[in-house]
């Protein structure tokens, strides 16, 4: 039979297996999707295994593997080139395998009614340096977002800026900014789009709290976390008890699958029922 599954490290906590079964079983395509747990160390070795197997359709790549995986792969999507990380691979009917990302449609998804308006200005914070970040800084700039860019180690923020991110507006600071209160007097937001977006893991289950004072989000900000587990993070609870409009993982994450969904299985997947698939999810 037909599959394809997730990897990472940690991985028994992904809900893309019941996304992708759901669909599976909505289309009724006799195919499966599992999740797998791969260690770094064996990154290489599990890709060899799955060359060989003409059942596996390809694989969703998480955490620590976005950028690990790509040394290993024949060829790269251009959009994943640009980025440097690979979410998805989809095994070729010659058994080699081509790396995308998905993450960065994914990610612009839920956002749509507000890219489609026009804007005097867009900024974006965005809290993380990771793979995943990669992508929603390519994504963000390609809206034509200014970008501040926080992470552990600026310099790094800095990099990921020059290098996915042109021009000279935007800004890398270091993560802590965030954490204490600011005085800061914003101006006018009229006609202006203000995101704040967790793209790292912190909050997750497992990892340290995100220390965020929303004092640091200009007013109509919608705040945005990728964290999946939990779905909602006391960085969303926060942002809703401090009055901004917030976007869950899960949006980002069912956005994302729709493409992988393609890839691996042939066939559109029936959003029509987004809402059965969320309540799926959240019971």
């Amino acid at each position: 039979m037909p599959y394809a599954e997730v990897i990472g490290d940690p991985i028994a906590q992904s809900k893309s297996p019941a996304i992708h079964n759901f669909w599976l079983e909505k289309l009724g395509i006799a195919a499966d999707y599992r999740h797998c747990l791969v260690k770094l160390e064996g990154l290489g070795e599990y890709l060899a295994a799955r060359r060989a197997d003409p059942d596996w359709r390809g694989c969703n790549v998480t955490m620590p593997h976005k950028l690990a995986i790509i040394p290993l792969l024949d060829r790269l999507d251009p959009l994943a080139a640009r980025i440097g990380a690979v979410n998805t691979v989809v095994r070729e009917a010659d058994g080699t395998l081509t790396g995308y990302n998905t993450d960065a449609p994914g990610f612009l998804e839920p956002l749509q009614g507000d890219l489609d308006k026009t804007h005097l200005f867009r900024m974006a914070r965005v809290l993380g340096t990771g793979g995943a970040a990669r992508a929603i800084v390519a994504a963000l700039a390609r809206e034509n977002f200014v970008i501040v860019l926080a992470g552990r180690d600026p310099a790094k923020a800095q990099a990921m800026l020059d290098e996915l991110a042109a021009g000279t507006d935007h800004h890398a600071i270091d993560l802590a900014h965030f954490c204490d209160p600011t005085d800061f007097a914003f101006d006018d937001r009229e006609g202006c789009f203000d995101l704040i977006v967790n793209a790292s893991p912190l909050g997750m289950t497992g990892q340290p709290p995100l220390a965020f004072d929303f004092s640091h989000a200009p007013p109509g900000s919608v705040v945005y976390d990728i964290v999946t587990s939990p779905l909602d993070t006391a960085f969303l609870q926060a942002a809703r008890g401090a009055g901004f409009a917030t976007v869950d993982g899960l949006s980002m994450l069912i956005g994302q699958a729709d493409i992988a969904f393609a890839h691996f299985f042939g066939r559109k997947p029936p959003r029509e029922h987004d809402e059965a698939l969320r309540r799926l999810i959240l019971s």
